[in-house]
C-alpha cells in the first residue's frame, strides 16, 4: 500500500467517525424541544409580571380578574346606554301616537257633534214657526209643537235611538224607573209617563220616569 491510499483510508474512517458522531438522536431531540417550549412559557409570564417585581402569580392572577370584571363593566354600561336610547325612542313614538290619537279623537268628537247640531236646526226652524203663529192664534200651537215632537223623534230615530216608556208598555226596571205606583186593573203597567225614556240597543241612554198600576 502507498502512502497516498494510507492517506484516503484514514481520511474516510475519520468522516465516518464524524458523521456517526453527529447523527442526532430522536428521543434527545424531542426531550430538547419539550424543554425549550417550557422556557419559552415561563419567559411569557416573566414578562408579564416584569412590571411587577413584588407581586406573586396570585396576586397578578387576581389583578387580571378584576381587569376583567372593569372591561365587563364597560360593556354593561355600553349595553345599558344603548337600552337607555331606545327606550327613549320608544317614549318619543308612543308620546307621538298618543297625542296623534287625542287629535282624532277630538276631530271626529267635533264632527259628530255638528252633524247633531246640524240635524236640530230643522227642529229649531219648526220651533220658530210654532211660536210665530202661535202668538196670533194660540190654537195653531198645539199642531206645531206635535209636528216638532215627532221630527224630533225621527232624528233620534235617525242616531240609532229608540223611545221606550210609552203608555200601555209592560213594566221592565232594566229600561223603565217607577215613580209612583197606583190601583188598576192588571199589575205593572205603564197608566202614565213622566218623562221618555231612551235606548241605543242594549245600552240605556236615559231611563223613562213612569207610574205603574198595580191591582188591589
Amino acid at each position: 500500500m502507498t502512502n497516498d491510499d494510507q492517506k484516503k483510508t484514514d481520511t474516510g474512517s475519520q468522516a465516518g467517525d464524524t458523521t456517526e458522531t453527529l447523527r442526532p438522536d430522536q428521543e434527545g431531540e424531542t426531550s430538547e424541544v419539550e424543554v425549550l417550549d417550557a422556557e419559552t412559557d415561563n419567559m411569557e409570564e416573566d414578562a408579564d409580571l416584569s412590571g411587577f417585581p413584588d407581586m406573586d402569580e396570585g396576586m397578578f392572577a387576581q389583578v387580571q380578574e378584576m381587569m376583567g370584571k372593569l372591561q365587563r363593566a364597560d360593556e354593561l354600561e355600553k349595553e345599558n346606554a344603548d337600552l337607555k336610547h331606545r327606550l327613549g325612542r320608544l317614549a318619543a313614538d308612543f308620546e307621538s301616537y298618543r297625542t296623534r290619537t287625542a287629535q282624532d279623537s277630538a276631530e271626529a268628537q267635533g264632527q259628530g257633534v255638528s252633524k247633531a247640531a246640524e240635524a236640530l236646526m230643522p227642529v229649531y226652524d219648526d220651533i220658530d214657526r210654532a211660536v210665530t203663529m202661535g202668538s196670533g192664534d194660540p190654537a195653531k200651537l198645539i199642531p206645531g209643537m206635535q209636528a216638532v215632537q215627532g221630527k224630533v223623534l225621527n232624528i233620534f230615530s235617525s242616531l240609532g235611538l229608540e223611545a221606550t216608556g210609552k203608555e200601555g208598555e209592560a213594566f221592565d226596571p232594566q229600561w223603565h224607573e217607577a215613580i209612583q205606583v197606583v190601583s188598576g186593573e192588571q199589575d205593572d203597567m205603564i197608566v202614565q209617563v213622566y218623562q221618555l225614556g231612551f235606548r241605543m240597543g242594549d245600552r240605556l241612554v236615559r231611563p223613562a220616569r213612569v207610574v205603574v198600576s198595580k191591582k188591589d
